[in-house]
């Protein structure tokens, strides 16, 4: 069937055809050029966006919301406005035996300390941690490890730091494992290094929760919470359910909403997939219609070129040639054009891609991460290329062979 693809004439003819007259072949071939760049170019840089959110939150469960004590603002139950409300260890097994869905729920405290190491000291965040953290965010650890439940158990004077406390105290190279730091006079043991994420929403020295409270005397205090829920839950009605418990726990009235804080990573992550799920439509869209308004031009240019050839073709049908077989080349050559084109938009959008990852793709402040395009996004463009191309050439093709050969041969 499909022998004619290696006939020699065929390919003969085709070229002869397509370069008889070569700036319109080029320019017939632009449109199509132009627009699979385009859909190769937005579609690596969304995929490049959408990585560098998964960089950036990556480390996170996205359906986790962070809720801290704030200042009440109306009076309620005999106390006055502009208290601030606590958070309690205590508190914690009542929220989680009265509100649904809850897969985690963690407490954390923090501060800022002097951290010491020889005759280096910076200022960092020091957040108190159980090991539940670790599956919530899981930590990027370079080396050691994280705090683990003997930890906790024991009030052990461990710390996990941050790369940049590692530079900041330490030499460069140096093992930082089994040395000792010293937090507000008090020497504790480096047990792990890990890499601190765009947004890492703790500090960057992590010590056990219990010795945190121990050392600082907080008690039943802790500063905020973070809640996880379950897949099959709205973290929205879970962060409005803790908050409620809350403020029941706290003597707050119902409808204050100033008294406790929260942050619903879920909530952004389900924005911006819903930013994403729009820019992939509109490219999609946009690199389509480019590329039909492209495909178009070529079933014009055939259509003239047709129009050329129309007593060629009527020799053609005289001595032999089958409607078929016209049709069969026409199409032919409006599928070589297109994907000919295609594919020199695929590399050009793939130069665009590397040059706009190399300019805006590196480093902490970089706008998008690895922007490219899979192999299978690719091979359906091709598809579409050669479906559009097959389509568009029956244009012209059926108006070659509509005309009768007599009539062909008078044509001046």
């Amino acid at each position: 069937m499909f022998r004619f693809l290696f006939d020699f004439d065929t390919w003969q003819e085709l070229s002869e055809s397509l370069t008889k007259n070569k700036i319109r072949t080029i320019i017939t071939m632009i449109g199509v050029w132009w627009g699979i760049l385009l859909l190769i170019a937005l579609l690596g840089s969304a995929r490049g966006i959408e990585n560098k959110f998964n960089v950036q939150f990556g480390d996170y469960a996205t359906n986790s919301v962070f809720i801290w004590g704030q200042s009440t603002s109306m009076p309620f139950k005999g106390y006055q406005e502009g208290r601030a409300p606590r958070l309690k260890y205590s508190h914690l097994e009542k929220i989680k035996n009265n509100v649904q869905g809850i897969k985690f729920l963690v407490p954390r405290n923090s501060r800022q300390s002097e951290v010491v190491r020889g005759i280096l000291s910076a200022g960092f965040g020091v957040i108190g941690d159980l090991p539940l953290l670790d599956l919530i965010q899981k930590k990027n650890l370079t080396s050691g490890r994280f705090i683990n439940q003997n930890d906790i158990e024991q009030t052990k004077k461990v710390a996990v730091i941050s790369t940049d406390a590692y530079e900041q105290l330490f030499e460069k190279d140096e093992v930082a494992i089994g040395e000792h730091i010293e937090l507000d006079d008090i020497n504790y043991k480096v047990i792990g290094v890990f890499k601190q994420g765009d947004f890492d929403f703790g500090g960057q020295i992590h010590i056990p929760f219990t010795t945190f409270q121990k050392v600082y005397n907080q008690g039943d205090n802790i500063g905020w919470i973070t809640v996880t829920g379950q897949d099959s839950y709205d973290i929205l009605q879970i962060e409005k359910d803790v908050k409620l418990a809350l403020k029941n726990l706290n003597f707050v009235h119902p409808d204050d909403n100033r008294a406790f804080g929260s942050f619903n990573l879920g909530e952004l992550f389900e924005r911006f997939e819903g930013f994403l799920l729009g820019m992939q439509f509109l490219t999609w869209f946009v690199g389509i219609a480019t590329l039909i308004a492209g495909v178009f031009a070529i079933g014009n240019i055939l259509l003239i070129t047709v129009k050329e050839r129309t007593k060629e073709i009527g020799i053609r049908r005289a001595i032999g040639a089958t409607p078929f077989e016209i049709k069969r080349q026409i199409v032919l050559e409006a599928v070589i054009l297109t994907v000919v084109a295609g594919i020199f938009g695929i590399i050009s959008g793939g130069g665009i891609l590397m040059a706009v990852d190399s300019a805006y793709g590196q480093g902490a402040d970089s706008v998008l991460v690895n922007a490219s395009v899979s192999i299978f996004i690719v091979f359906v463009s091709l598809i579409i290329l050669v479906i559009f191309g097959s389509l568009i050439g029956l244009i012209p093709a059926t108006r070659a062979t509509i005309i009768k050969p007599i009539d062909a041969l008078r044509e001046e």
